[in-house]
Order: C-alpha cells, then sequence, then structure tokens
C-alpha cells in the first residue's frame, strides 16, 4: 500500500489519469507499515483502491482483534439487508432519506466494521465474494470512477476449487513436488529431521524443564515447528500475527519481567524488527533468544525468503552471541546454550535437512566461544560457520586441510584462530550468508586486531541476489559444495604461493 501510495503521488504530480491498484490480505493487514499507509492515503485523498483480500488466513490461521473486527463483516449481512431495504423505502422521501443517511454513518459504526476504514478517509465498500467473477469486475468497473481513497473488502477461500487445499490450506500455502489427484507429497525415502523439527522438538523439551520459557511467533507456527508446542502448551505460546516489530518489543517486555522468551522467526523477517533488536533487546542486554529459521540460501522458498545477510547484520551488534550449528545435534546444543544466557542471543539454522547427525534428548549446552577441529590437516585452514561443514570436510579430503567447525560467530574463538593462523600458510572462511560483512568480515578483523598477517580467503554468498532454485543449485553457484571449495581452494593456493614468491 505504501508503494501504491507513491505511484498515485508521482500519477497525479503528472496529471496522469491512471489508477493504482494494491492488494493486500487479511493476515498481512496487521502489519504497522499497513496502516501508516493508510493513516497517510487518508490525508491526502489519493486515487488510490486497496482490494482487502479476506480469508482468514495469512499462512497459519489468522489471530489478533483484527481478524475478529473483520470476521464481523461476514456476519452482519443483516445490516446490508435492511439497508439495502431501507433505501428503497425511503428514497422516495427526501427529507426522511437524508436524516436516515446522516444517522446511518453513527448506527453502523456499531454493526459493521467497515466504520474503521471510514474513520481513516477510505470509502469502505463489501464485503463481495470474491469467487463470483461477473461481480467482482463489475464491482472494480464501478470503483473505477470514484475518485479519493477506496477500500474494497473482498472475501475468499483460501485454496477454492481444489479440495486438498481447501481442507489443509497451511500445508498448501507453499508446495513440492505432489499428486494433484490425491494431494499428496510427492513419495521419497525416510525423511531426515529437518532443523525446524529439531527446534520443535527442543522448544517442547525446554518448556517442561522450565516454566519461564514463552515462545512467540510472528505468524508462523507451522513454518517455525511450534505446532506441537502450540498444543501442549497453549498458554505459553504467542503467535503476533504478521507483525515482527512488534514481537521483538514485546519479547523484550518479557524479558524485563524475568520471563525466558524464544522468538522463533525467519532470517529474512527478523529484518524488518532489526531497529526493535537495536534498541530494545541489544541495548538493554535482555536475554531473548531467537531462534532464526531459513539463514542463508532457501532454495524453493524464493528470493524474498533468502536468509543471506542475518550473520551480517547481527554480528555488528554489541551484547549478542551469535551461533551457526553445523549439523542437528548442535543445533539442539546451541539452542540450549542461548537460553541459558544473561543476554540477546541467536541460533541461525538453513532451511532443510542437515547431514543426518542422530540428535540427543539430553539439554547439554556448548562452551560459549569456541570451536572445534574436526579434521587435522597442512597448510590450507578451513574455518567454517554452520551448514557448509559437511561440503567442506569433503573437499578438505582432496587438500589435507585443516577443518575447523567454528560454530561461534560471537564471540570468535579467537585463541583457536591465532593457533591456525601461526600452523598454516592459508586461512579459507566458510559461510552461507553474504560476503560482505559476514563472518568471514569478523575473521578478518580479528586477524587485524591481533596483528596477525597470513593470507585470508573469504568464502560464501557473492555480492548480489541469488535468483531462484534448488538449494543445492543455489550452493554451487555460490562455490559453497564441495567442489566449489575445493577448486576455489587450489586457486587461493597458488596465489598465496605467487605472492609469497614476489616477497621473496
Amino acid at each position: 500500500m505504501s508503494a501504491a501510495l507513491g505511484m498515485a503521488i508521482a500519477a497525479a504530480r503528472a496529471d496522469n489519469p491512471r489508477r493504482v491498484v494494491a492488494v493486500i490480505g487479511d493476515g498481512a493487514m496487521t502489519a504497522g507499515q499497513a496502516f501508516e499507509a493508510l493513516n497517510h492515503a487518508g490525508t491526502l485523498d489519493a486515487n488510490l483502491l486497496v482490494v482487502l483480500n479476506d480469508n482468514d488466513m495469512s499462512i497459519s490461521p489468522n489471530v489478533g482483534g483484527l481478524s475478529n473486527y473483520l470476521a464481523r463483516v461476514l456476519s452482519g449481512r443483516t445490516y446490508s439487508t435492511v439497508r439495502e431495504g431501507s433505501k428503497k423505502v425511503l428514497q422516495g422521501m427526501p427529507s426522511v432519506w437524508e436524516l436516515a443517511r446522516r444517522a446511518e454513518e453513527h448506527v453502523k459504526g456499531m454493526v459493521i466494521p467497515g466504520t474503521l476504514f471510514e474513520e481513516l478517509g477510505f470509502n469502505y465498500i463489501g464485503p463481495i465474494d470474491g469467487h463470483d467473477t461477473g461481480a467482482l469486475v463489475k464491482t472494480l468497473r464501478n470503483l473505477r470512477a470514484l475518485s479519493g481513497p477506496q477500500l474494497l473488502h473482498v472475501v475468499t477461500r483460501k485454496g477454492k476449487g481444489y479440495a486438498p487445499a481447501e481442507d489443509n490450506p497451511c500445508k498448501f500455502h507453499g508446495v513440492g513436488q505432489f499428486d494433484p489427484d490425491t494431494g499428496q507429497s510427492a513419495a521419497g525415502g525416510a525423511a531426515a529431521k529437518t532443523y525446524t523439527q529439531v527446534f520443535g522438538d527442543w522448544v517442547c523439551d525446554m518448556a517442561e524443564a522450565d516454566e519461564q520459557l514463552v515462545a512467540i511467533t510472528p505468524a508462523m507456527r507451522e513454518g517455525s515447528g511450534l505446532v506441537a508446542f502450540s498444543e501442549r502448551f497453549p498458554q505459553r505460546y504467542i503467535d503476533v500475527g504478521i507483525a515482527e516489530q512488534h514481537s521483538v518489543t514485546m519479547a523484550a517486555g518479557m524479558a524485563c519481567d524475568g520471563l525466558k522468551p524464544v522468538l522463533a522467526i525467519y532470517s529474512t523477517f527478523l529484518q524488518r524488527g532489526y531497529d526493535q533488536l537495536i534498541h530494545d533487546v541489544a541495548l538493554q542486554n535482555l536475554p531473548v533468544l531467537f531462534a532464526i529459521d531459513r539463514g542463508g540460501l532457501v532454495g524453493n522458498d524464493g528470493p524474498t525468503h533468502s536468509g543471506n545477510f542475518d550473520l551480517s547484520y547481527l554480528h555488528c551488534l554489541p551484547n549478542i552471541t551469535i551461533m551457526a550449528p553445523a549439523d542437528e545435534n548442535e543445533c539442539r546444543q546451541m539452542l540450549s546454550t542461548g537460553f541459558q544466557l544473561t543476554g540477546p542471543a541467536a541460533v541461525r539454522y538453513p532451511r532443510g535437512t542437515g547431514p543426518g547427525v542422530t540428535v540427543g534428548n539430553d539439554l547439554a549446552t556448548l562452551p560459549v566461544g569456541k570451536a572445534e577441529i574436526r579434521r587435522q590437516g597442512h597448510d590450507v585452514a578451513l574455518l567454517v560457520f554452520g551448514s557448509p561443514l559437511s561440503a567442506a570436510l569433503e573437499a578438505a579430503e582432496r587438500l589435507d586441510a585443516t577443518v575447523a567447525n567454528m560454530r561461534f560467530v560471537k564471540p570468535l574463538d579467537e585463541d583457536c584462530l591465532a593457533d591456525l593462523a601461526a600452523r598454516h600458510r592459508l586461512l579459507v572462511s566458510i559461510e552461507d550468508n553474504a560476503i560482505a560483512g559476514g563472518a568471514g568480515s569478523a575473521v578478518a578483523e580479528a586477524l587485524a586486531a591481533h596483528g596477525i598477517a597470513v593470507p585470508l580467503a573469504l568464502l560464501g554468498i557473492p555480492d548480489r541476489f541469488i535468483e531462484h532454485a534448488g538449494r543445492e543449485q543455489q550452493l554451487a553457484e555460490c562455490g559453497l559444495d564441495a567442489e566449489g571449495i575445493y577448486q576455489r581452494v587450489q586457486r587461493e593456493i597458488v596465489r598465496a604461493i605467487a605472492t609469497l614468491r614476489a616477497v621473496d
């Protein structure tokens, strides 16, 4: 709606009669920016049509006051019937009709929630059946002739026309391959546990151990693995709707008063709450645990869901501990570690499955800021942050390289780093994150701070947006698969040798 308002303003300045339409779902209408745009558009009397597609869903079922507010429209058909019937009777009596029209503005606020939008300066129309194409087209044509801000409330059913999607709209919000006749997912082998499932199991187990744990999600119960938690601990489960900024500051408020909030959020959605992360959590050094799903390349989730920047935008913040697990069990251990800290902590893990490591049932923690050596080699040391570890270990066999599972982006294990720099001729940082400002940059900063001069190569996501593709294809494109790591390190070895010869 903000973008559409900008277009409407530009059209008006150019004296262009074009019409601008913004379509927004009822789940997204809970976001603060939506109301900022509505509030501004109403004051400008802009020629803008907002189509509110109301299917009582975002991804998970809608929650909150606005959802209840809109739902009352659907049960308020008596109002519409009475209104139309009154028109027919009273229009033949002009003075009485004018009195009734004025009275309607005061009365209908008690009956129909369209008044909310009208108070913001919009002409509210609806609700209408969004699946009645003829009526919808006719309504849109009529609205085209009106000036000023208009809001058309359209009611639809998520998955309409396909029975499996109508019966399970959450499942069909985003799907892989499936049989269209049955709606069942394509058959495959026994699926490994995803990182999301690891988090879902952990949060339930930790909630059993600590009654102060409260889990928060911004409308991503299914995607973040909180279905079981919401059923087992309904009083400690909070879905704030699509309102990431609110979720972060609310978690801060909980932490101020002794609760232990765990905010399950996608990496790309945490970007929306960055200001709140800085001012309300990090600045106050509050114990909020961020369980950051979809860190790094996300494959078929698409570029708007890519979590390529979280290590960059997190590692510059004071007070925060940042962890990147290399496998499923390490993810569980890091969640326990972050939960026990007295300040903010983030565990960022990728979309999909890990290497298949067995996940323990305990709530064991890791020593904060300590890396581990996974393979001892010569000349080259690979410093791996998170999920690329398996590929790095495969490449290291061909390179006879040392491999360090760094685990912590912040605090960085500077003792391990100094030791590796002393025993190797080339260091290579590897991360599923943007190279710019990421974990490799943290390594470079640490080396510079200690006056350690050693060749360092940074492997990660290049400084561009990665096109939509499968995750494995994206990793190969970025040189983060085993072959890509091997080839890049070989080139860096040649370059380092040439540099040393030039110095000699």
